[in-house]
């Protein structure tokens, strides 16, 4: 089971569990693990961090003094508290809930961020790269890295689970009607998450066939997005 644990304004830390076991991804804030894990009464088995950022590492320091767990993360990024330091060629085991991991190196939105992919489980934790019709924005790396960066996540199983961590999906599906108005797919993913939201229901995960479809980062060589780039923006259709 994966469930979502909401943090701050729209952030999201994923808590994945096997019997009386958990594993949480990207805890920016301490507490809502904390409730988590004793309203389940749950033992957690290990930390995954994909990128340095506040609101995925401030609860780090809290939970680490309160459990004695590896925590996984980024090789080259600057998290105190990390016990298993990783890049792209790596994996991670938690016998404890039977997952296996491939790490993927993603730069683009930080200067060493990571993302965690199982093949097994369908699984991908991408952290602040690939959003639900969107990206993260570029704070330390440039848009080359973000562009090979999306081509490697986009290239996994199109039933792949993208587990993004922000609630940023109706803004951003805004945006990618601007680009795309045109896209049917687009359009009937607006209507049904929109329905979601509403239910107060969260949007993610998506699946790499619903990014292939109506993201328009990932879209680049579409005519519609290069014809919007070209007419807005004056770039060349080849650029």
């Amino acid at each position: 089971m994966i469930v979502p644990l909401p943090a701050f304004k729209d952030n999201y830390i994923w808590a994945l569990r096997v019997g009386r076991q958990a594993v949480v991804v990207d805890p920016g804030d301490a507490q809502p693990v904390r409730d988590y894990l004793s309203a389940q009464d749950l033992t957690l088995a290990a930390i995954l961090i994909t990128h340095h950022h506040a609101d995925h590492v401030g609860g780090l320091k809290e939970l680490k003094n309160l459990y004695p767990v590896p925590v996984y993360g980024p090789r080259h990024e600057p998290v105190e508290g990390i016990t298993v330091p990783l890049s792209e060629g790596e994996t991670v085991d938690i016998p404890e809930l039977g997952l296996h991991f491939e790490v993927i190196d993603i730069p683009g939105h930080t200067r060493a961020h990571i993302a965690y992919y199982s093949a097994r489980g369908g699984l991908l934790f991408c952290g602040d790269t690939l959003f639900a019709c969107g990206c993260g924005r570029l704070f330390e790396g440039t848009a080359a890295q973000m562009h090979r960066s999306l081509t490697k996540l986009t290239a996994l199983p199109d039933d792949t689970r993208v587990y993004c961590a922000h609630e940023y999906t109706l803004s951003n599906i805004k945006f990618a009607l601007a680009v795309e108005p045109n896209n049917s797919a687009l359009r009937a993913r607006a209507e049904r998450d929109a329905k979601l939201r509403d239910a107060n229901q969260p949007t993610v995960p998506s699946t790499i066939a619903d990014e292939k479809a109506t993201n328009p980062f990932i879209r680049v060589t579409s005519p519609g997005v290069i014809e919007a780039a070209r007419t807005r923006r004056g770039l060349r259709s080849d650029d």
